[in-house]
């Protein structure tokens, strides 16, 4: 059997977990730049509150409501979701990290064990561990397994579990689940399939497999096997490695000026060379994009990929090919709302290859980078970088919202008053 858990509004959840105070009360939680709605408590959808809705449109309202405001805290998002998956391994040997608040178990040698009984052990375990809400769902498949999970969260009745071990409750829940909120199908696979007659996952289990595939793709055939309790889809317990990496901001203000664009984009370099040595790959080619803001009359998004002269991760030199980028793409006395850079042709660095005059990049560079990467995951982020980057960053995120970081800093943590 399979299981997935996945968090009760993330972010919200874990802006509550170290203010008791706002349990069971409206929260919600901003995009970069506090633009936009992307997180809502239980309470909060409740209150009418649409996702992606803009914070603009409705801040009065959200004060007169007293409902709680914060901005994203990744760093604090990151760090209980590591806590959560850890607890999760408790349960199991064989996991899959899906996302940042969802994550697939196989569960093995339970069979004298009632699976209800186990998800809710499950449930419990990670609230003791991390004060977070999940949802549990089990099922033969990772598809069922989904539709368990969505049962879980949506019908009271399940109280957080949800087992689908049989055909008629694998049909009760696929007869109430529309074919677009099915795992792996798209809108436009959605209305493709409306053209078929296909509105439902119950009416998609009983397509002819093989006819599916020829009319979409082998993954749709699978779907159809996987809703029909036989597995297709198996753990993926490595993560594969990024085939790009891309790292993308919105400035907290339009600008014109250049300095600031330059800055600002050293460190997305720097975010994203950080990533591409993570999983020990090499990048060929550099694309660098800038984007003006929406209301310019001369509004224009631009963009230029460019070889690199050897496969490298080496921050300082991607940088500054960036920066001549930047610097063709500008014009002065334009605005400027976004920029961002994307690293392609990705290889891997242990199967690198050198040309015939065998340039490249030097163990020198290799070292230097492991020391910044070294430095920075033991003291924290930007705790060395490059000067390209800036020092006063005024391009930086708007988080006028922002909690404390109750894990991460040690003047942040949070403070027990008697």
């Amino acid at each position: 059997m399979f299981c997935l858990v996945d968090c009760n509004s993330f972010y919200a959840s874990c802006e509550q977990v170290f203010r008791p105070d706002l349990r069971n009360k409206p929260v919600i939680v901003l995009s970069n730049n506090d633009c936009f709605i992307v997180a809502r408590s239980a309470q909060a959808k409740a209150m009418g509150i649409g996702d992606l809705q803009s914070m603009f449109d409705i801040k009065d309202w959200l004060k007169q409501q007293d409902i709680a405001i914060f901005s994203s805290n990744y760093p604090l998002y990151g760090d209980l979701s590591a806590r959560v998956m850890t607890t999760l391994q408790l349960f199991s040997s064989h996991v899959e990290i899906y996302s940042i608040d969802e994550m697939f178990l196989y569960l093995q040698d339970i069979k004298n064990r009632s699976l209800n009984d186990y998800g809710r052990q499950i449930k419990q375990t990670v609230y003791q561990h991390t004060a977070l809400p999940v949802g549990v769902g089990i099922a033969p498949t990772k598809t069922l397994a989904k539709l368990a999970s969505r049962a879980a969260k949506d019908i009271p009745k399940c109280q957080g579990v949800c087992v689908l071990d049989n055909a008629l409750k694998w049909d009760w829940m696929k007869k109430r689940t529309p074919v677009n909120k099915i795992w792996g199908i798209s809108t436009h696979f959605a209305a493709r399939l409306a053209e078929l007659n296909i509105d439902t996952a119950l009416e998609l289990s009983r397509a002819d497999p093989k006819y599916i595939r020829r009319y979409f793709n082998v993954c749709v055939e699978r779907i159809i096997e996987e809703l029909n309790g036989r597995a297709c889809l198996s753990l993926e317990e490595i993560p594969s490695k990024k085939k790009q990496i891309y790292c993308t901001r919105s400035f907290a203000n339009k600008t014109t000026q250049l300095q600031v664009i330059l800055d600002a984009v050293s460190l997305y370099v720097a975010r994203a060379c950080e990533k591409l040595r993570a999983q020990q790959s090499l990048s060929s080619s550099l694309q660098v994009l800038l984007y003006t803001a929406s209301d310019e009359s001369l509004y224009h998004n631009r963009h230029q990929v460019i070889q690199l002269p050897y496969p490298t991760d080496d921050t300082r030199l991607i940088s500054s090919i960036a920066r001549r980028i930047i610097k063709q793409l500008f014009k002065p006395g334009i605005f400027y709302i976004k920029a961002g850079v994307g690293l392609l042709d990705l290889s891997s660095r242990k199967h690198r290859q050198l040309d015939l005059f065998h340039r490249g990049q030097s163990a020198k560079t290799d070292k230097l980078m492991a020391a910044i990467d070294k430095i920075n995951r033991r003291h924290g982020k930007n705790s060395i970088y490059i000067a390209a980057e800036g020092v006063h960053q005024k391009w930086a995120m708007r988080q006028a919202y922002r909690s404390p970081s109750y894990t991460s800093q040690w003047d942040e943590l949070p403070e027990i008053k008697c």
